[in-house]
């Protein structure tokens, strides 16, 4: 039986290493494994490399977000995941920070699965296994979380603005 630790990518890594994964970040004051700008492609990684990657609070920093999703795409190997966290585009945080030039919804990712009617965009494949709009965790809020995770359509079309979210958490697994 194999044991082997998976290898892991954390993107934009930050103050925020995680150890046993290769630490990229466009910082290098932060003390990163890697000091990249991952507006830059292709990164300096091997097709097929990690079993996991891990994007939290960076693919919204991010110039182009289907080259992204494309890049993450060949460095991961079949069947493995992104898990990533991005703001959602109620959350006031998506708008107040100035660094973030994207905003996503609950099906943001659906257009990088295979059928979608316009995954015409990018030939990167993905499987949603999880997605989930978090909120900052207050009594009502508890409410709406199960609301929104039910039925995240019409929480997008209706009560989205009246009680927005926080992130949208996302693991996707890789489709080759």
């Amino acid at each position: 039986m194999n044991h082997e630790t998976p290898a892991r990518l954390n993107l934009g890594s930050g103050r925020k290493y995680m150890p046993g994964a290769t630490n990229v970040d466009l910082t290098a004051g932060t003390g990163p494994d890697v000091v990249h700008d991952l507006n830059v492609f292709p990164w300096p990684f091997a097709t097929s490399s990690f079993d996991e990657v891990h994007a939290y609070d960076v693919i919204e920093h991010l110039a182009d977000v289907l080259k992204t999703l494309e890049e993450i795409h060949r460095v991961t190997r079949p069947g493995g995941v992104l898990i990533a966290h991005v703001p959602h585009y109620s959350s006031d945080g998506a708008f107040t920070d100035p660094t973030h030039r994207q905003y996503f919804g609950a099906r943001t990712f659906d257009y990088l699965t295979e059928g979608h009617p316009q995954s015409f965009y990018t030939d990167a494949r993905f499987r949603v296994l999880r997605r989930q709009i978090v909120f900052r965790p207050t009594l009502a809020n508890k409410v709406v979380h199960r609301l929104a995770n039910r039925y995240p359509d019409a929480y997008e079309e209706r009560w989205a603005w009246i009680f927005p979210a926080w992130f949208l958490y996302v693991r996707l697994e890789v489709v080759k």
